[in-house]
């Protein structure tokens, strides 16, 4: 009887060993099965720190190319040079084309010009040193006469002047839009008493002044046959001996320019 009961276990610690159980199978699956949520965050930390790494590289290139953004700077500033130089080539290509069409032009009139001399068997064109065309308008009869005042002279000093110094000085002036015109009829009354306009075949106007001085040259060159063609405005009073000696260094050379161009060089046709 002994022996049957040493072997048996106490109803006393049946409930003992069934908590102890319970406990270990629930450690033992909480091992094993891990909740959604843990996933979740493991794929969280590992991008973040995928994210991490990524910016510690981009960190490591910038801190690796200190002089990216000097070449930078250089690369805008040979852009900017070449946009300039662009700019330069496209505005001497503009110049270059309105110089031949105004030499052609020039060339055109010069031949039907000289047909109709033939023709009409016309004087031929008279040597000079130099003729001054003075740019006038209808309204500046006052700047007239203060250059009639001061340094042009009048009648026959200014025959004179022409015929020995070979100095030729007119006031250049074109027709209004309106034929006959009282002003028209005004310039013809005083050029009638001075003798001093050389009337062009121009139309005045203030945005026409650069087109009436092309005239005037082209007029003065079928007129007279000068070494220089000068042109002035009426508000300027010129130094003719200075002018003159001036001029006088340069007569043997070809092609000479004097003046001021306000921008690009100077063009012509070789």
């Amino acid at each position: 009887m002994r022996n049957r009961n040493s072997g048996k276990i106490s109803s006393k610690w049946i409930p003992v060993f069934s908590i102890s159980f319970f406990f270990l199978g629930m450690l033992f699956t909480n091992r094993l099965w891990a909740p959604p949520e843990s996933n979740s965050q493991l794929i969280s930390s590992h991008r973040r720190e995928q994210e991490l790494q990524i910016i510690s590289e981009d960190c490591t290139t910038k801190k690796e190319k200190p002089g990216q953004e000097k070449d930078v700077m250089d690369e805008v500033y040979r852009t900017h040079e070449a946009i300039q130089s662009l700019d330069k080539s496209m505005s001497m290509l503009q110049m270059e084309l309105a110089a031949t069409r105004s030499t052609q032009e020039i060339g055109r009139s010069d031949g039907s010009s000289s047909v109709s001399a033939s023709s009409h068997e016309g004087p031929p064109r008279k040597k000079a040193f130099m003729v001054i065309g003075i740019n006038t308008a209808f309204s500046s009869r006052r700047r007239r006469d203060s250059v009639r005042e001061t340094w042009m002279p009048q009648g026959d000093k200014l025959l004179k002047m022409e015929e020995e110094k070979g100095i030729v000085v007119r006031f250049m002036i074109g027709h209004s839009a309106t034929h006959n015109s009282i002003l028209d009829r005004a310039i013809d009354s005083e050029d009638a008493q001075h003798k001093d306009f050389l009337r062009l075949e121009h139309v005045e106007g203030y945005h026409e002044l650069s087109a009436k001085t092309k005239i005037f040259f082209s007029t003065a060159i079928a007129k007279w046959d000068a070494d220089f063609y000068i042109k002035v405005d009426d508000d300027v009073h010129v130094n003719l001996g200075m002018l003159a000696a001036t001029l006088a260094r340069h007569r043997s050379k070809p092609r000479v320019y004097i003046g001021c161009m306000k921008s690009g060089p100077v063009l012509s046709q070789k």
